[in-house]
């Protein structure tokens, strides 16, 4: 199939699946408050328990079922994620209690991984020159689907109540999932691409050069995922008026709006300057962009700095991806997009629990002053990291003008 082809299909299938994740990840803590947990603090750290959970067991999964995908095919692990997260997050609408979540969500982490398989697929089918712009574009994807999921949300946990919203989850899901069984041919498996080019897996020890960038994915996610837990209680403490899950929920999707404009034009730069400095860059000004959230007492403000924030987002995944692509054997892309999403999980387990704790101990303010100083020592990590860099491509005008 067309690169061009695989990565609409997959554009609409992830988007699909970002928006049921949106619907329910963001309204979390008001989620638990409903189901009987009343103090702040302990909101908190059931949210960051729970947020957490399902990247302790991502962790330990998402490279076995790269390496399935690399043997077997990306089209049988996509429907195997897509159909057990659907039936899993329609249970979480079934839940009676916090930890009931919290089972869930590990549940759902050993059967996971839509998206990074989606990511690795499309990786294995794009031509390197193109890295940057198919990544950029499939980022916008779930980040489409991620900005409109929480304002969806917020309007139907408003009328519904939130265990629907779980429901409606679970179908958007399915969805995405029927699209991909129906629309996305299976790719060659690692056996076949090997005797039809003659080359020989040499094992694990081929990862070893991409390990600055699953250190770089972890830490990048940790900050990130760190303020996650608490943005929905941070935004209320600061607007009291009404419609607050409404507002909530536009806090969180602003900065999708900045990633949605800002992921394929840095994609595209990545490929003629590099996808490391667009990395360094982007890591530098998301560091910038927590000055004005931390220290505001107006949500105009917030909403502003988080819209910046999500300009310079738009350069981080996409210039990971990118890099994975880059740097990792063909027979092995899934493999190692997998390894990427356990560094992902990793930091998805971290910053929350990070983020909750510090939260509840010291107070919001010092998850913004942490998160800002993981995004600075990272940009410094991978600016001293010169196995990163890559040969650029030439990119004419009227190209980058598609």
């Amino acid at each position: 199939m067309s690169w061009k082809r695989v990565l609409w299909i997959l554009w609409v299938a992830n988007f699909c699946t970002a928006t049921g994740i949106g619907m329910i990840l963001p309204f979390l803590p008001l989620y638990i408050e409903d189901l009987g947990v009343k103090d702040v603090s302990d909101i908190a750290l059931w949210t960051g328990f729970i947020f957490s959970a399902q990247s302790f067991t991502s962790i330990i999964f998402q490279p076995l079922w790269g390496s399935l995908a690399d043997r077997f095919g990306h089209r049988m692990m996509l429907m195997r994620a897509g159909i057990m997260g659907s039936l899993i997050t329609i249970l979480m609408g079934f839940a009676g209690a916090p930890w009931h979540l919290l089972v869930l969500r590990m549940t759902n982490g050993i059967f996971s991984g839509f998206i990074p398989m989606s990511i690795s697929l499309q990786s294995l089918v794009t031509p390197q020159e193109h890295a940057g712009r198919a990544m950029g574009t499939l980022h916008t994807g779930s980040t489409a689907g991620i900005l409109i999921g929480p304002l969806i949300g917020g309007v139907l946990a408003g009328i519904f109540g939130f265990r629907m919203v779980f429901i409606l989850t679970g179908v958007m899901s399915l969805i995405a999932t029927i699209i991909v069984g129906v629309y996305v041919k299976n790719d060659k498996p690692q056996k076949k691409l090997e005797k039809d080019h003659g080359t020989k897996n040499k094992g694990w020890g081929e990862m070893l050069p991409l390990v600055p960038i699953f250190v770089a994915t972890a830490i990048t996610t940790i900050a990130t995922m760190s303020i996650q837990p608490i943005i929905p209680i941070y935004a209320t403490s600061i607007y009291t008026g009404v419609h607050v899950e409404l507002i909530a929920g536009l806090v969180i999707s602003i900065s999708g709006i900045g990633t949605l404009i800002s992921s394929p034009i840095l994609g595209r730069l990545g490929d003629h300057f590099g996808h490391r400095t667009i990395l360094i860059v982007s890591l530098i000004m998301c560091g910038i962009t927590f000055i004005p959230q931390v220290l505001t007492s107006s949500i105009v403000i917030l909403l502003i700095s988080r819209f910046f924030l999500g300009l310079f987002i738009g350069g981080m995944i996409p210039s990971l991806n990118s890099l994975i692509k880059t740097h990792a054997p063909s027979h092995m892309q899934a493999r190692a997009h997998g390894l990427n999403s356990s560094s992902r999980s990793i930091g998805s387990l971290i910053g929350p629990l990070l983020g909750s704790l510090v939260s509840a101990s010291l107070g919001f303010s010092y998850v913004f002053f942490i998160t800002m100083g993981l995004l600075f020592i990272n940009a410094l990590f991978v600016m001293l990291n010169r196995s990163l860099k890559q040969p650029t491509v030439t990119i004419d005008k009227e190209e980058m003008s598609v």
